[in-house]
């Protein structure tokens, strides 16, 4: 499984942080963030609330562009460790210079400038999407828009939100949707964890998001089910993240019967650390719950690399690596 070339499109950098890189950097900054780590010393949380609130805490000793520069290294490096040739990396002004656009503009750079160097060294192809967080609510959501406009092109190719879907609706973020729609961005939103199959809808109907991430609760609605096989609407399903934080765990998880029905299913990890899984863990569970051959992931992978929100250049090299 770790040698199949892989594509990953939900993939969040902070939550990508290994815990062993937090705690050297929080180290080198003397700040104690021992509370958010188990004696293990992987990340201590119970739910998905307090998952959240750990997520930010370990994100806090991340305080300049170098040290987003740094992670993004070691992120990328180790997801070639799993066969990854291509990854989506959701990125937010939120972390990275408080939504102020020429702070934003000096994260950008490093993390672009990292991501180029480790390419060179074997790393996967990057792209950021600019993410909102839902729970800083519609406001800030603007700010992180704007940032996003302004720095649209060929690294910056997506828009998204993330965050706690029980804050506010999908509709109360149009506003910062049509701001980055109107900049060329392509669009998608974390919908049908928690929120319900309703928030798959009203993303779909609100926001007019092209893919969605999560999604799997659409199994719940069957004419919703139905809807997003008929639009193609690509689902970044993440397994491990579901059974880590108790939504479904593997046998239950939806993602073979959205398959079946038509749905396009990507795999990712979400926010793999903090989950203890990597794509090539999750594609074992995978093979040996849902019975996926070789034959299924590599679909999964076509179905991602033609979802990706990249140059038709890279498309078709990706799909060339990926093979029939």
């Amino acid at each position: 499984m770790k040698d199949l070339p892989k594509i990953e499109l939900h993939l969040h950098i902070e939550g990508a942080a290994p815990p062993s890189f937090v705690r050297d950097l929080a180290s080198e900054k003397n700040h104690d963030l021992s509370r958010i780590f188990a004696e293990d010393g992987s990340y201590r949380y119970d739910g998905f609330l307090e998952f959240l609130s750990v997520y930010e805490e370990a994100t806090s000793v991340l305080k300049s562009p170098e040290d987003y520069a740094r992670l993004t290294r070691e992120v990328l490096m180790r997801q070639a460790e799993h066969g990854v040739i291509y990854t989506e990396m959701f990125l937010s002004p939120d972390f990275c210079g408080g939504r102020d656009v020429g702070a934003w503009q000096e994260y950008l750079h490093a993390i672009r400038e990292a991501a180029e160097g480790a390419k060179r060294d074997g790393a996967p192809e990057m792209r950021g999407i600019v993410t909102c967080i839902r729970h800083f609510g519609p406001d800030l959501a603007r700010e992180t828009a704007t940032c996003a406009a302004e720095t649209a092109a060929d690294f910056i190719t997506g828009f998204g939100m993330g965050g706690d879907e029980g804050k506010g609706r999908q509709g109360d973020f149009v506003w910062a949707f049509d701001c980055a729609r109107e900049a060329g961005l392509r669009l998608t939103t974390h919908a049908g964890e928690w929120g319900g199959p309703g928030s798959v809808r009203d993303a779909l109907d609100d926001l007019k998001v092209e893919r969605i991430g999560h999604g799997v609760r659409a199994i719940e609605d069957p004419a919703l089910v139905e809807r997003l096989a008929r639009e193609g609407i690509v689902l970044e399903v993440c397994p491990g993240s579901n059974a880590a934080l108790g939504l479904y765990q593997w046998k239950a998880n939806p993602i073979e019967k959205l398959r079946a029905a038509g749905v396009p299913v990507t795999i990712s990890t979400d926010d793999p650390p903090f989950f203890h899984t990597t794509m090539t863990g999750d594609y074992e569970h995978i093979a040996h719950v849902h019975g996926w051959d070789e034959d299924a992931f590599r679909e999964a992978a076509r179905v991602a690399a033609r979802a990706a929100f990249c140059d038709e250049t890279t498309r078709q090299a990706l799909l060339e690596r990926i093979g029939e």
